[in-house]
């Protein structure tokens, strides 16, 4: 088995995609040196699936929150309904690790710019209250996600499947936050972001599938998997010209320094 952790800081393992075949899953990707999976909610109603992904698998660690994309079936009562459910689960052997995967999305047509940002507002409050880490969407809406971040401080988090400037990145980075990089990077028309992954402070950087969704280049209209974490981070590794131990032993250990919890599956002697 490989030796050296990889961190998947964001993959919907409770997703119906993997229904049939959950369980072989995570043993591929323990196989492939994958140490901990962040699982996040995207509303109310997949609050039980993640907990009980994360109850099966000691792997996994869960994270609540609701998705903007999501936010069109969301209720104001939902809002009290995440915070009772993280104080609950703070006292579980498996106790939320941060809020999300929460933020802004501006890119799918018809969206409500209002509504996602007050529950995003909300959210973040929550977020500030229970003092956790925020896992952020952020596409088309970098800057706006930025100045609801200013508004309401929090502990810091990952802007999950980044691709904004690199102004923004530093932004990022400057309010404590990650930034999370995965499948999008492979494919080589996507010069930006492999830009980015290749010059942004090395101690900035997280790993991520987002799977089953944002496939690398060599799996195109098919399934991500969290085990493709390990090709993906060759990947990345060699945009940077670093050995790949290193460069994912950095990974990880930026990963614990936003999500705590890690340390623990990652050094287990400690």
């Amino acid at each position: 088995m490989p030796t050296a952790a990889l961190i998947d800081t964001h993959c919907h393992l409770d997703a119906s995609e993997f229904a049939d075949d959950r369980d072989a899953v995570v043993l591929a990707a323990i196989a492939a040196g994958v140490a901990a999976i962040v699982i996040p909610a995207v509303a109310t109603a997949s609050f039980v699936a993640v907990r009980d992904c994360c109850r099966r698998y000691p792997q996994c660690l869960p994270a609540y929150g609701m998705h903007p994309l999501f936010i069109d079936q969301a209720t104001e009562p939902d809002l009290q309904i995440l915070r009772e459910w993280l104080r609950v689960e703070s006292q579980t052997s498996t106790p939320p690790v941060a809020v999300g995967e929460i933020g802004l999305d501006f890119f799918v047509p018809g969206f409500d710019a209002a509504r996602q940002e007050h529950f995003l507002i909300e959210q973040l409050k929550i977020a500030h209250d229970f003092d956790l880490p925020v896992l952020l969407h952020v596409r088309r809406a970098v800057d706006q996600v930025l100045k609801c971040l200013r508004r309401v401080k929090v502990r810091g988090g990952i802007a999950h499947a980044f691709n904004g400037s690199r102004q923004q990145a530093d932004e990022f980075i400057a309010l404590r936050f990650k930034l999370g990089f995965g499948g999008a990077a492979t494919h080589t028309g996507s010069t930006r972001i492999r830009k980015l992954a290749a010059t942004l402070p090395l101690d900035s950087i997280v790993l991520e599938t987002d799977a089953p969704d944002i496939p690398p280049a060599w799996l195109m209209g098919r399934r991500n998997t969290p085990a493709e974490l390990r090709p993906i981070a060759h990947v990345l590794a060699d945009l940077r010209a670093l050995p790949f131990e290193r460069f994912i032993e950095a990974a990880a250990a930026n990963a614990s320094s936003i999500i705590p919890s890690l340390q623990k599956i990652l050094y287990p002697s400690v």
